[in-house]
């Protein structure tokens, strides 16, 4: 195993919230080596890839019975008659969700609610892996970045879908674990089939109902938060129309008072104007005074 690889066995492993900072400071401690340069181009994951990537190191035994059942599939059905293929079509798609619930339940227990889209996903890679043998090994890896769609006829770009070109062909290191209720895995018609799938459905159903319920109570909050915030609105709306009143009001009454000064002023200037004779009347009226003593 290459050492680029067992890095990304231990980052790939980890919970989503670490992979970037642990990442980041490998890449650090191997600063100008061609390792760390290529241990910093490591993708984080989507979060449909890393639940798979979960699954697949702590419930390593159901993950290859489904890559069997896979397996077996794809060799039986080039001479099965279209109403056997029908039937082992509607089997793999009992498998894939069994196993799709179960590993909602390993993300639960370490922390991530996976929503019905993300489910989807994960259900479509499995499905990938059991139709394409290059999706199995993809899948097998442990390292995937993002989900995996195939139709078993078109070629899949499994270069993009993995950590590095290398991991095809690797197989991630299992680990302990995770305690959560076992699907059972038939390839032969299961009598309770319809029973897990309608389980299953009504977990799927559970969990919408509670992002719904979320959602719903988002939008009760935004909503109050808009009536409140409307009348918030309305009341400034009205305070500065009175602000805008009162500004008319007052610069009425500031040309008013500009005029009024004006006239103030022009009654000063005359006033000035007659003191002014008058003072000099009676400088001259003392002067006359003054020369007849």
């Amino acid at each position: 195993m290459s050492e680029l690889l067992q890095i990304a066995d231990e980052l790939y492993g980890l919970d989503l919230a670490e992979f970037t900072p642990v990442r980041d400071a490998r890449a650090k401690a191997l600063k100008g080596t061609e390792l760390g340069k290529q241990v910093k181009a490591l993708r984080k994951p989507a979060t449909a890839a890393w639940v798979v990537n979960l699954l697949v190191r702590h419930e390593t035994e159901q993950v290859d019975q489904v890559l069997a059942v896979g397996a077996a599939l794809r060799e039986a059905q080039a001479s099965m008659s279209g109403d056997e293929l029908r039937a082992l079509t509607r089997q793999r798609r009992q498998l894939t969700a069994a196993v799709t619930t179960q590993a909602r339940g390993v993300a639960k227990e370490r922390g991530l609610k996976v929503t019905p889209a993300v489910a989807d996903q994960i259900e479509a890679t499995l499905t990938a892996a059991m139709v394409d043998e290059g999706c199995a090994d993809a899948v097998r890896s442990g390292l995937l970045v993002t989900a995996l769609t195939a139709t078993g006829v078109d070629e899949v770009d499994l270069a993009a879908a993995v950590a590095a070109p290398e991991a095809l062909g690797f197989q991630a290191t299992a680990r302990d674990a995770v305690p959560v209720s076992r699907p059972e895995l038939h390839v032969v018609p299961d009598p309770d089939a319809d029973a897990k799938a309608r389980a299953a459905a009504e977990d799927l159903l559970e969990s919408a109902q509670e992002e719904v319920d979320a959602a719903q109570q988002e939008l009760d909050e935004a909503a109050a938060s808009v009536t409140e915030l409307e009348a918030r609105a309305l009341q400034l709306q009205g305070e500065m129309e009175e602000l805008r009143r009162r500004l008319a009001e007052l610069e009425t009454t500031a040309e008013e008072v500009d005029d009024e000064l004006s006239d103030a002023e022009d009654a000063r200037s005359e006033a000035e104007t007659v003191l002014e004779e008058a003072t000099h009347g009676r400088d001259a009226a003392r002067a006359a005074l003054d020369r007849l003593s």
